[in-house]
């Protein structure tokens, strides 16, 4: 399996860029438009303190994970955050979750909808992944309510 996985990684990274290849600032300057529009017009803050060690790492990933993906056309920015809380949840990277799921109801997700995909996730990834994806969900919600109370 971990061939396999190298493999990909390999194949990935030899695939040319598009014919419409946008310079790496152009990417990044696409990719933090695009974390502002998820996150109320403020920077990822786990992107940002991923800046100050692993520089190229954060750099990597707002050009290709938020300037080239997720600002494809497509799909719509509520519609990408299920996904991505979907996903993140059948894998169990609960973190990666959370964060989703904050853009996604910043997006105009409703929470009965996330609680509906963890729901989901029970089928492909099983209870214990669904579960902790619960936990994390609960924690989110908690925290926005309590935000949202706070003067």
């Amino acid at each position: 399996m971990n061939a396999c996985r190298l493999f990909l990684a390999i194949l990935l990274a030899a695939l040319p860029m598009a014919a419409d290849a946008q310079t790496m600032a152009e990417r990044l300057r696409q990719g933090d438009e695009t974390v502002r529009s998820l996150n109320q017009g403020r920077p990822q803050p786990v992107l940002e303190a991923m800046r100050q060690e692993f520089p190229f790492l954060a750099d990597a990933t707002q050009a290709y994970a938020l300037g080239d993906v997720w600002s494809r056309p497509g799909l719509d920015a509520r519609t990408r955050q299920l996904a991505a809380v979907a996903a993140f949840a059948a894998i169990g990277e609960t973190g990666f979750m959370k964060t989703h799921a904050g853009y996604a109801l910043n997006v105009g997700a409703t929470e009965d909808e996330l609680k509906e995909i963890i729901y989901m996730v029970t089928v492909p990834a099983g209870f214990p992944k669904a579960i902790s994806a619960s936990q994390a969900l609960a924690d989110l919600f908690a925290q926005r309510r309590a935000d949202a109370k706070a003067p």
